[in-house]
């Protein structure tokens, strides 16, 4: 039956540091293990070798013999207590005779091979008897071979206790290992069961507030990444409250308005009800197309600030110049007698043009809205000469008095003057966050001719 996800998830990131840790360890004990027997082992096969040959070397250079049957034997064999010994001719027979019972080497075809002459010397390992072999040429007597051997018993045993001495510290060593990474694990996971823990409270409350942070490593630089993330989304939702608050505020005035002019035809319609006169009945007609007018006009404005809320791709070329000139023509076609004097230079950014259109149409629009009868709307776009230019729309209307300067761009703000004119207070907002999708700037202040001037700093080079 498998664990659930949840569980499964909460164990595996501790259990993994502390197998890797132990891994690790085990690992590097295992090599260290390795290398220290294999050196011993040849090591202590190398000292039997050499002591080997250093007493085979010394007998041979002993000048000092006794008779004793076929040969003549040296006295230093009789101090060979730990070494099985003897001299054999080429056909494997043992040319020493003596009375008593000697244990002997055992003789195998490398040793015929030295008593033959085929070879100088040979040293092995017996496997029927557990011993190291050694076989010289015998210089006192032709065709025949020295031989000794000496039983690895002892150096096995040793060994062998080596080999439990590394197993009990290697074992030891990866249980350490395993512990310390446990207890890694259980320090270094904390801050990251804070933030868990952080992130499962905020998706469960909806709570924002930033996670306390202590510390600079990595897993502090992570919590304030998240924190920054907490106030972007934050920011995010205090936004889209204010929206909506603004936008139900602002839709409940039409909507009133609508509902009276309704109600206000319906009951003339009723039987015994006063009936309206013609007059009467055309303006609230008049009146009511205006409120759709304006209902359809802030709908369409929150729609597009939503839409620029939520980002827009932008990823295209964009010729300013081609997206003044399509919103001036779209501009012209509803602004009655009032002119347009364009002075635009090339200029090329990276953008999306159909949000940088309805921002300068929004420009344009506004300046329309507060120009006199037969008035002027300038607008120019020139290079600032670092890298941006300005686009600028001013008109001879009535100007921004120095109040409503700082507010023109909030959202829904409408100054003394607009609240009698038709509009949602969504245009400029529009055009300031159109501005900073695309890594601009709005302004606002007076024109020449003291009327509003609005300006959008754009990055881009010129064509």
């Amino acid at each position: 039956m498998t664990a659930p996800t949840g569980a499964r998830q909460r164990v595996t990131m501790r259990s993994r540091i502390s197998l890797l840790a132990a891994l690790c360890v085990g690992g590097a004990v295992a090599l260290v293990s390795l290398g220290a027997y294999i050196t011993v082992y040849q090591g202590m096969h190398q000292q039997v070798d050499e002591n080997l040959i250093e007493r085979a070397n010394a007998l041979l250079d002993n000048t000092r013999v006794i008779t004793e049957g076929r040969t003549e034997i040296p006295v230093f064999f009789l101090e060979l207590s730990d070494v099985k010994f003897d001299v054999i001719d080429a056909s494997g027979e043992s040319a020493i005779s003596i009375d008593r019972p000697v244990a002997r080497p055992p003789i195998r075809d490398e040793e015929l091979k030295v008593a033959r002459g085929l070879l100088q010397s040979n040293v092995r390992t017996d496997q029927g008897t557990d011993s190291r072999v050694y076989a010289v040429k015998y210089t006192f007597l032709d065709n025949t071979a020295l031989v000794l051997s000496q039983s690895l018993e002892s150096t096995k045993a040793t060994l062998a206790k080596l080999a439990v001495v590394l197993v009990v510290i290697g074992g030891g060593g990866i249980i350490v290992a395993a512990l310390a990474g446990l207890a890694v694990a259980g320090g270094s996971l904390r801050p990251i069961q804070r933030l868990t823990a952080a992130t499962e409270h905020v998706t469960y409350t909806g709570d924002l507030r930033p996670i306390p942070v202590a510390g600079d490593d990595e897993l502090a630089r992570l919590t304030h990444s998240f924190n920054t993330m907490l106030g972007a989304v934050a920011e995010a939702q205090e936004r889209q409250r204010r929206l909506v608050a603004d936008a139900g505020h602002e839709l409940r005035t039409p909507l009133t308005s609508l509902r009276t002019n309704l109600e206000l035809l319906l009951a003339s319609e009723r039987p015994g009800a006063p009936t309206l006169s013609p007059t009467d009945k055309a303006e609230i007609q008049d009146d009511l197309r205006a409120q759709l007018d304006e209902l359809t006009q802030l709908i369409g404005d929150l729609v597009e600030l939503a839409r620029t809320d939520a980002g827009a791709d932008v990823h295209e070329h964009v010729e300013l110049t081609e997206v003044v000139e399509q919103a001036l023509d779209r501009a012209r076609r509803r602004a009655g007698d009032v002119r347009f004097e364009v002075n635009l230079r090339p200029w090329h950014l990276i953008g999306h043009a159909a949000t940088l259109e309805r921002a300068v149409l929004n420009l344009l629009d506004n300046a329309v809205k507060f120009s006199p009868p037969g008035g002027t709307v300038r607008v120019t776009l020139d290079d600032a000469g670092t890298g941006y230019a300005f686009l600028q729309v001013a008109d001879q209307g009535p100007g921004i008095s120095d109040a409503d300067l700082p507010h023109v761009f909030e959202r829904f703000y409408r100054s003394e003057e607009a609240r009698t004119l038709p509009g949602s207070g969504l245009g400029l907002a529009i055009v300031k966050q159109a501005a900073q999708r695309h890594g601009g700037s709005v302004y606002a202040g007076r024109s020449v001719d003291g009327g509003a001037l609005m300006a959008m700093r754009l990055p881009g080079h010129p064509g």
